[in-house]
C-alpha cells in the first residue's frame, strides 16, 4: 500500500480529495475535452457524480492505488486529479488526470505528472506508464514534457462513447530513466501556422478530411501517388485524425494548405519518409485543380522547407517526381530544389509495372 502523503510540485501540491472539491470537479468535468477523451466520465456529470467520485478514489487507494487533488500550492484549491492504478501482476504502475480547464496551459498536469511518477519510483515502482487517445495531443505533450518516452500504439485498447473502440498511444517512464523533457524531433510551427501572406499552411486536422479525401482521389493525383492507388473515406479520415500524433511522433509532417485570404483548403503538403541520423526527409504535394498555376504549390514547399531548415535538425529535404511530370519539376525548381538522379523502375506502377523516379534535393543553407 502507498503512503498517504501530500506530494509537492511546484506550482502545485498533491493532497488528499476533499468535499470541498465536489462543485470544482463537477464544474471541470462538464467540459467537452474531458468528456472526449475520458469516456467514463458521466455525462451530464451532476454534483452526486462528483461525491460518488470521492467514493471511487478513496476504494483505489484500498486496492494498492494512489489519488490525489491536484490543487494549487499557494491557495490550496483543486485544479485536477490525478492517480497511480494498482501495480498490475509485473510490478508496473499507470498514471491517469485530468486538469480543469481553468488551469492548463501552465505546466500543471506536468509538474503533478512529473511529481506523481518519481513518488511513486521512490516507493519501489521500476516503470510508470501513461496512455493517452490518439487524439489527445496535450496529454501526449504532458507525457514527453515528464519525461516518459513513446513506445507505440495501442490498436483498439479502450471503448469510446460512441460504442467504437479507440486506438491509444503507449507511453512509459523507467526508474533509471534521465526523467528530462523529451523534446519532439518535428516541433509544431510558430504560433501554429506558417504564411507568406498568400499561402497559410495548417496541421492537417480531422476537419479537413473531406477535402482531403477528394484530393487524393483526383486521377491526375493518384496517377503520381505511391502506390498508385486511391484511399477510401475510412482511410482519408484516420489519416487526418492520426496526423498530429505523427507528427509528434516524429514521423511526418502532415498540412493542409490554404489561401491565407479566406482559409479555404488548396492542397495538401507533407514531409515524410523521415530519417534522424541522416537528417533527411522528403516533401510531397498535391493541389487542387482550381489553384494550380497560381503558384501557390511553390509557396507551400518554399515555406515548409525553410521552416523544417530553421526548426529542426533537418539538413536535406529530398522530392520524387515522375519524368513527364514537368509542373511538379517547375515548382521544385521554385523552391530551390536541384535535380539529382533519375531512378529506373523505383516505382510500383498500375498493373505490376515499375515507373522511373526522377530525384530533387534541397541542402540546409551553409552557417
Amino acid at each position: 500500500m502507498f503512503p498517504r502523503d501530500v506530494i509537492p510540485a511546484g506550482p502545485v501540491v498533491m493532497r488528499a480529495l476533499s468535499t470541498d472539491d465536489v462543485e470544482l470537479i463537477a464544474r471541470a468535468c462538464a467540459d467537452p475535452q474531458i468528456r472526449r477523451f475520458i469516456p467514463t466520465v458521466p455525462v451530464p456529470y451532476t454534483h452526486d457524480d462528483a461525491v460518488s467520485y470521492l467514493k471511487v478514489a478513496e476504494q483505489l487507494w484500498e486496492s494498492g492505488g494512489a489519488s490525489f487533488a491536484v490543487a494549487d500550492a499557494g491557495t490550496g484549491e483543486w485544479l485536477g486529479n490525478i492517480g497511480l492504478k494498482p501495480l498490475d501482476s509485473r510490478g508496473n504502475g499507470e498514471i491517469g488526470y485530468l486538469i480543469a480547464p481553468w488551469a492548463r496551459g501552465r505546466g500543471t498536469a506536468t509538474a503533478a505528472t512529473r511529481a506523481l511518477t518519481e513518488w511513486a519510483f521512490a516507493h519501489g515502482v521500476r516503470r510508470m506508464e501513461l496512455l493517452a487517445d490518439v487524439e489527445n495531443l496535450p496529454s501526449q505533450r504532458v507525457a514527453l514534457a515528464a519525461g516518459f518516452h513513446r513506445e507505440g500504439v495501442q490498436r483498439s485498447a479502450e471503448d469510446r462513447r460512441d460504442g467504437t473502440r479507440g486506438d491509444l498511444v503507449s507511453f512509459a517512464r523507467l526508474s533509471d530513466d534521465s526523467g528530462d523533457r523529451t523534446r519532439p524531433y518535428l516541433p509544431p510551427f510558430p504560433g501554429g501556422s506558417l504564411s507568406d501572406g498568400v499561402v497559410r499552411l495548417t496541421p492537417l486536422a480531422e476537419a479537413d478530411a473531406d477535402d482531403y479525401h477528394a484530393l487524393q482521389n483526383l486521377p491526375e493525383v493518384v496517377a503520381y501517388s505511391v502506390p498508385p492507388q486511391a484511399p477510401d473515406p475510412v482511410e482519408s479520415e484516420t489519416a487526418c485524425r492520426e496526423a498530429g500524433m505523427r507528427w509528434l511522433a516524429g514521423d511526418r509532417v502532415e498540412v493542409a494548405v490554404r489561401d491565407a485570404g479566406t482559409g479555404v483548403f488548396t492542397g495538401h503538403i507533407q514531409l515524410t519518409s523521415v530519417i534522424p541520423p541522416l537528417g533527411q526527409a522528403m516533401v510531397g504535394y498535391s493541389t487542387l485543380p482550381e489553384f494550380r498555376g497560381r503558384g501557390f504549390t511553390t509557396r507551400a514547399v518554399s515555406l515548409l522547407v525553410e521552416w523544417a531548415f530553421e526548426h529542426t535538425p533537418l539538413a536535406r529535404i529530398v522530392a520524387g517526381t515522375s519524368p513527364d511530370n514537368v509542373a511538379s519539376h517547375r515548382v521544385l525548381e521554385g523552391a530551390g530544389f536541384h535535380r539529382e538522379a533519375l531512378l529506373h523502375g523505383l516505382l510500383p506502377g498500375p498493373d505490376g509495372t515499375r515507373l522511373d523516379d526522377l530525384q530533387w534535393y534541397r541542402l540546409r543553407p551553409p552557417g
